[in-house]
């Protein structure tokens, strides 16, 4: 079994491998698993909340992420390929979460408009209402590729990865994606 060990600060992560029955290896995912969430959980959360719209349904979001990685930790079993598997495992969760929203809507009589808070209204500058509000009013893989790469920054590959598409289709829906903010931002 592999498992992540701090390896100084940041966001270096090194292996350590266990032979299955070693002691402690329960004690030594626990720890990786610990880690990786103090390490990565605010990120994804932020991730989430760009996706979903909302900091409860985002935190909700990661949380069962997480608990999914805990229950496939054995799969993962290059340390690599955690954060990643992460991502997307949290733009998955979040695509979830956005089509329950939907059917749930379709049945509802009377749709309810999202409305801000007043913390959130004072505390936003009004061009980051305005950036948020169209970014909003985006395609749902529209808002998630300008996300991942403007807010997260994340190569085209990592993107690819998280969104599950080509390089190339990375590009074009970026580019897309920009012109549809833009065109909204100028409405």
């Amino acid at each position: 079994m592999t498992v992540l060990s701090q390896a100084g600060g940041g966001e270096d992560v090194g292996l350590v491998t266990l032979r299955p029955g070693e002691a402690g290896a329960a004690a030594a995912q626990e720890d990786a698993l610990g880690y990786l969430y103090r390490a990565h959980r605010l990120s994804l959360v932020r991730l989430a909340v760009l996706l979903v719209g909302d900091q409860a349904t985002a935190e909700d979001v990661v949380q069962d992420v997480f608990t999914a990685v805990c229950r496939r930790w054995r799969v993962l079993d290059d340390g690599r390929s955690v954060l990643p598997y992460l991502r997307r495992a949290v733009v998955n969760r979040a695509r979830s979460v956005l089509r329950r929203r939907r059917v749930a809507n379709a049945f509802r009589p009377d749709p309810q408009r999202h409305v801000d808070s007043a913390e959130d209204t004072v505390l936003l500058a009004s061009e980051h209402r305005e950036v948020l509000a169209a970014l909003r009013r985006l395609a749902p893989r529209q808002r998630e590729v300008l996300v991942l790469r403007y807010w997260a920054g994340l190569s085209e590959a990592e993107i690819a990865e998280a969104m599950d598409i080509s390089k190339g289709a990375v590009k074009s829906m970026t580019h897309r994606s920009l012109a549809a903010l833009r065109k909204r931002m100028e409405s």
